[in-house]
């Protein structure tokens, strides 16, 4: 069964197009997989980061409070300043987390997607022109 017998030269481009397809779509499915393993890495250093993080602000509210001691007239200011403060850069914080949430999307979902697509309609079209024998 010769690609070109049942389908002459149209089939046989239909054919290598196909497995041009298939190779490319393997490609990007180990690219996503690579991927895939660099955010778990990611989310190893996220998670070390929000560690950090933890420690930065219980040193932040430590140093607030040997503030608040230091000045002790002036305490509900210094400890209404600060909570001002920080609130304000929760806020800022939380919005633009939310903000950048929004805006992602899944990688290669699409591309993948138009792949299959593409391979399907050649299968599709190459299957067509055969004669039945």
């Amino acid at each position: 069964m010769n690609p070109q017998s049942e389908g002459g030269a149209w089939g046989a481009v239909q054919a290598k197009a196909a497995s041009l397809l298939a190779i490319g779509q393997t490609r990007l499915e180990l690219l996503g997989n690579e991927l895939e393993v660099a955010r778990i890495k990611a989310m190893r250093e996220l998670t070390l980061t929000l560690a950090l993080l933890f420690c930065i602000g219980l040193g932040v509210v430590l140093t607030v409070a040997a503030l608040a001691l230091l000045f002790w007239e002036q305490r509900l200011l210094v400890v209404g300043l600060a909570c001002a403060l920080f609130w304000a850069l929760a806020l800022y914080i939380h919005f633009a987390m939310r903000r950048d949430s929004a805006k992602m999307e899944p990688i290669f979902a699409d591309s993948l997607a138009e792949l299959r697509e593409d391979l399907r309609q050649l299968k599709s079209a190459s299957h067509h022109g055969r004669t039945p024998g």
